[in-house]
């Protein structure tokens, strides 16, 4: 497949999580919940999380508002880690922030994310980066129960 194809492939993908998000909404008995900011372009992030008596991550849920990007990612990364152990979803968090930073995974790192790996192509531009790894530093957060609020510029 050709480059343009390619990219158009991803533009598609992303554009259908930010119209048609996947667990958009509240959940009620979360077990882990965090709100993050991107004050940088407006972004916010209230992300639940139920992990069940199983030990799974039975639902995840998301509120919020922000640009195309951060919702599609958001919506990427829900449907990616939910029925996952937790240290599952935290090493696939730690992938899609590697990644971010543009460090090198195998192929089958990438494709755990699912859909979320077509953000590789968002990476290109660094003013996007803190947009499509916000909801996976929720997810982290949440995951570690660091629920402090803050603005993910206060991290560093």
């Amino acid at each position: 497949m050709g480059l343009s194809k390619l990219n158009n492939l991803y533009r598609e993908v992303i554009l259908d999580h930010a119209d048609h998000p996947h667990n958009k909404g509240a959940l009620k008995d979360a077990t882990n919940a965090i709100t993050l900011n991107n004050p940088t372009c407006g972004d916010e992030i209230d992300l639940q999380v139920k992990v069940g008596s199983d030990g799974l991550i039975d639902e995840i849920g998301y509120t919020g508002y922000g640009c195309t990007i951060s919702q599609a990612s958001a919506s990427m990364m829900t449907e990616a880690v939910k029925g996952k152990r937790p240290d599952e979803a935290l090493a696939m968090a730690k992938i899609f922030s590697d990644m971010a930073i543009g460090k090198d995974h195998d192929q089958a790192d990438l494709q755990a994310l699912g859909d979320a790996q077509v953000l590789t192509s968002i990476m290109e531009f660094p003013a996007r980066i803190k947009c499509a790894t916000l909801a996976w530093w929720a997810l982290q957060r949440a995951l570690l129960k660091d629920t402090d609020e803050e603005d993910i510029d206060d991290q560093g």
